[in-house]
């Protein structure tokens, strides 16, 4: 008749194999992951470096100057839903976004969560669409191009708040200072 000690440690010795073997594993799936996050950054570097370059002969093309008989036509350019991010920079306005872009901006700027921010539960509610995690992390993932773009902040915890505008820098003279400032 075997022990109930000896039982006990067929158990524990049955545990400790199967641990060690989902350590393996887990090591197995992190460098897979690391691989794999590592082939998702190239691709999202190329698509972007791709739209940018199709997109700078376009704006090339728009800036034709009229001659004796071109007559110049001026093309309003409408941003689409799935349409590109465009990096925000001094000027451009939130009209350069999609609909769907423009007004998770507007809901981060309009204080929903005070200084805390808002999150991305809080804004596909505040959107009102249905509070499943598909949607939840669709917001999320639009926000977060927001914050690689600079439209938007994001806190550690996840947050977005409004991106702080940057005002020039002036001198003693009132001039902005800095390069082309002259003194």
């Amino acid at each position: 008749m075997t022990s109930v000690m000896g039982l006990l440690e067929e158990r524990e010795t049955a545990a400790r194999v199967r641990a060690e073997e989902l350590r393996a594993e887990v090591e197995r799936v992190t460098d897979e992951l690391g691989e794999a996050e590592a082939v998702l950054e190239r691709r999202v570097i190329a698509r972007v470096e791709l739209a940018e370059a199709l997109a700078a002969p376009a704006e090339e093309a728009d800036a034709v100057v009229p001659g004796p008989r071109e007559v110049q036509v001026e093309v309003q350019k409408v941003p689409l839903a799935g349409s590109i991010v465009p990096r925000w920079r001094q000027g451009v306005t939130l009209e350069a976004l999609a609909p769907d872009y423009r007004r998770i901006i507007e809901l981060v700027e309009s204080g929903a969560g005070g200084d805390e921010g808002v999150s991305a539960k809080e804004l596909a509610a505040r959107l009102e669409l249905p509070l499943v995690p598909a949607k939840i992390e669709g917001v999320r993932s639009r926000a977060k191009r927001l914050v690689e773009r600079e439209w938007l902040l994001a806190s550690p915890t996840g947050r977005f708040t409004p991106r702080q505008p940057t005002a020039p820098v002036l001198g003693l003279s009132g001039q902005p200072g800095g390069r082309g400032g002259g003194s």
